[in-house]
């Protein structure tokens, strides 16, 4: 029975952690199959100008979920994976406890990383059932976070759960388990009365890269950086293909909002090789932008993203205007017949631009990563102290660019155009010195003897 009518829409919003702008097929990616992802953007829009609000996981994610900007939402960096880290807390509404104030069931299912504290985890924050793991990144198979042993010898931890419990899957790949979990999840509510909203965060292609075989088999002929990145987003693929297909079994595909995005750009970790060289790894593709995940640069930033809502949202389409991920907070809570204009954002609704093409929906974008501010303005994006390597001197203290002519970001017009430098300069300033005046206010206190 197809109840697609009779209900507000379901919601899915999709992320992937550390995948690049040009590894997707529909990106423009030469070397990846990705045809599920694809055929999702070809039955709805796809965005050639979204922006993560961070280059980094947990302040990225914290935008997503509550359309503030980080610091605006209390999460400005990597958050610490032992259980005692603090992160979002109830205060900062996410859009689940927003759906769920509608009526709607919310899940999250995969990667969380905004908080293991008590207060801060998933059921605390909007969300009804939650499968997956709280920290930054686990191990494929056995789900340990190893990875704070490198940040000073920090032990080891067991990093899945199913709700508050703690819970063994040892041998099962993490991709496929978050696959089938949301496959059930969909099975179980889908011919509920009330609406289900799913945040599916999975962990590819984020380190350690693990793929299974049949994976890396069907990526032999790339090289084994590019083999294994294939393989993890091709585990991710054929996992969206089976989420559609349950959506369409159960006759309400049509009525199934999904969006898609990565966290941030591609990682350059060495620990992505798994071989103690130490050499930077440049397995991941940020097309043809430079910097990488830490980088203020396009690079690090602009991501892969889609929508689809066949009942709602016209296919083949492709937006160009540049829009934000914490733009998708008041977009989803209005397509599902709510109203964002009681909640504090700083995201905007963009399903205007999604169903009648209206353009011009942000005036200025900004950001901060440590000492890095940046702000895009029409054409214009312009990066103070800007890292196109991290752990390194900035490239320059100030780089203008025009996007529209030059989006690799290689030649700095800072001084061929001293009067909008300025400007751009200005504003940048004067939104970090307000940020972080509120974040001294409200949050720094929350982070005290939690690192």
């Amino acid at each position: 029975m197809n109840n697609s009518s009779m209900k507000a829409p379901n919601v899915i919003v999709i992320m992937t952690d550390d995948q690049g702008y040009g590894d997707l097929s529909c990106m423009g990616s030469p070397d990846f199959v990705t045809p599920n992802i694809d055929r999702l953007a070809s039955d709805g829009a796809l965005f050639r100008t979204m922006y993560a609000n961070s280059p980094v996981c947990s302040p990225s994610r914290a935008s997503l979920l509550t359309g503030r900007y980080p610091g605006n939402a209390g999460v400005r960096a990597i958050l610490a994976g032992h259980r005692k880290a603090t992160g979002l807390t109830p205060e900062i509404p996410t859009i689940a406890s927003a759906l769920k104030d509608l009526g709607y069931s919310t899940a999250l299912i995969g990667k969380w990383h905004l908080g293991l504290k008590e207060g801060s985890r998933p059921l605390d924050n909007g969300f009804d059932y939650f499968y997956g793991f709280m920290a930054g990144c686990i191990d494929y198979y056995s789900h340990i976070f190893y990875y704070g042993m490198s940040d000073g010898g920090n032990d080891p931890t067991h990093d899945l759960w199913e709700n508050n419990e703690e819970i063994y899957e040892n041998g099962e790949y993490f991709t496929e388990l978050a696959t089938k979990k949301t496959v059930g999840y969909i099975r179980e509510h889908s011919q509920n009365d009330t609406p289900f909203m799913i945040y599916l965060g999975y962990n590819a292609p984020h380190y350690p890269m693990h793929a299974p075989k049949e994976y890396m088999d069907r990526f032999a002929h790339l090289p084994w950086d590019r083999q294994v990145m294939a393989a993890m987003i091709g585990a991710v693929d054929d996992g969206v293909g089976a989420i559609v297909d349950e959506l369409k079994r159960q006759g309400i595909y049509e009525n199934t909002i999904i969006y898609f995005q990565s966290d941030n750009g591609p990682s350059r970790e060495s620990r992505n090789y798994m071989d103690g060289c130490g050499d930077p790894y440049y397995g991941g593709s940020q097309g043809s932008f430079k910097g990488h995940k830490f980088s203020l640069f396009e690079g690090g930033i602009r991501v892969p993203a889609l929508i689809s809502y066949p009942a709602g949202i016209s296919g083949n389409q492709i937006i160009d205007e540049p829009v934000a991920a914490m733009d998708l907070f008041p977009t989803l809570l209005n397509l599902a017949g709510g109203c964002s204009e009681g909640y504090v954002l700083d995201g905007v609704d963009l399903s205007t631009l999604l169903t009648t093409k209206g353009v011009s929906v942000h005036d200025r974008i900004f950001w901060e990563m440590e000492g890095q501010t940046a702000v895009r303005e029409g054409n214009y994006k312009l990066v103070l102290n800007g890292q196109l390597v991290e752990s390194e001197p900035p490239q320059d203290k100030v780089f203008l660019s025009d996007l529209a002519n030059d989006p690799c970001e290689a030649n700095n017009i800072a001084e061929q155009y001293p009067e909008i430098t300025e400007k751009l300069k200005c504003a940048a300033e004067q939104w970090r010195n307000e940020m972080e005046s509120n974040w001294d206010k409200k949050f720094a206190g929350n982070y005290k003897n939690l690192a």
